[in-house]
């Protein structure tokens, strides 16, 4: 009975996210270089064409965050934030290098070209449609951790 419960629910998640289509308007990166040059903070949002509430307001919350709080550290190249659609045939090839298949969130730390990834969309989805503000404390903590190595 509960692996019943359980199966549906995955369901109900997987078909929640894929109601809501939106016309959006996304920064595509080319995936021909994943490796950033020098040290530098790397936070990527995935996301493919159709998309929950909760994908959604992890974007956006994402994007204000650091529109509005780290400024200064992507005007001097210390912070890197792309969105990447991981439905466009170009996209591939990063979407592979990080597993994903759905909405995710990796907030990565590059120095001395090594990467630590650090895969963020488990506490994203907890958060950014419910709890906003701890999501936006946590991501922020997160890219100030990195940001101060």
């Amino acid at each position: 009975m509960k692996q019943l419960i359980f199966i549906c629910l995955i369901g109900l998640f997987t078909i929640s996210c894929n109601q809501n289509k939106k016309a959006e308007q996304t920064t595509n990166q080319s995936t021909e270089k994943f490796a950033p040059s020098g040290d530098v903070v790397e936070v990527i949002y995935f996301h493919g064409t159709q998309r929950c509430p909760t994908c959604q307001a992890i974007e956006a919350g994402t994007k204000s965050l650091i529109e509005s709080s780290f400024a200064d550290a992507i005007n001097s190249k210390k912070l890197i934030f792309k969105i990447v659609d991981i439905s466009k045939p170009e996209n591939k090839a990063i979407a592979d290098r990080y597993e994903v298949a759905w909405s995710s969130l990796f907030v990565n730390d590059w120095k001395k070209d090594q990467e630590s990834v650090n895969n963020l969309t488990e506490f994203a989805f907890t958060n950014a449609r419910n709890n906003p503000d701890a999501f936006k404390r946590g991501l922020s903590e997160k890219i100030n951790e990195f940001l101060a190595n």
